[in-house]
């Protein structure tokens, strides 16, 4: 997923037409995409709560917004509407994910390495996103690092499946 700043476009325009609606219903909105998916348009609306999204979450949101998304019309073309989970690997795309994951293990790709000969990624505990700095930081086993928000590429939680694979 691409990292974003905020909501723009056909995104801010659904997130402004469903917002109230979903956090009624007891969930935030994790993210919003909207792309080309082979032939198909797809708008991707992805819900967390504090308790955990499941199937029944989903559709209650699915059904609550699409007659609101049919009403508000944000896009000019026929589209497949998903309303889905972010997951226990999530990708934190917004600077306030970093924030919401305090305390996480993360992955996170960059650009360009942080220092000369260095890696391309890094893993570690997020410590939370600076708005002054435009960074993230992330404390690994070695070293804490802020990187600045331009230089990451993508960025997942990391989750220990230990005996389940």
């Amino acid at each position: 997923m691409k990292m974003k700043k905020e909501f723009s476009g056909v995104p801010e325009k659904v997130r402004a037409a469903i917002e109230k609606t979903v956090e009624d219903l007891g969930c935030v909105i994790w993210d919003i995409e909207f792309g080309r998916r082979g032939a198909d348009s797809v708008l991707t609306i992805t819900i967390d709560s504090d308790e955990g999204i499941g199937i029944d979450e989903c559709e209650k949101v699915h059904r609550a917004i699409d007659p609101l998304l049919d009403e508000a019309d944000p896009i000019d073309c026929a589209y497949c509407l998903e309303v889905s989970s972010p997951g226990v690997e999530r990708a934190l795309t917004l600077p306030w994910h970093f924030d919401a994951c305090v305390g996480e293990k993360a992955e996170v790709r960059l650009f360009t390495p942080l220092e000369e000969k260095g890696p391309k990624s890094v893993e570690g505990e997020i410590q939370g996103y600076t708005e002054e700095t435009d960074s993230i930081s992330i404390k690994t086993e070695t070293k804490n690092y802020d990187i600045p928000y331009k230089n990451v590429a993508a960025c997942n939680l990391l989750f220990d499946f230990g005996d389940m694979r």
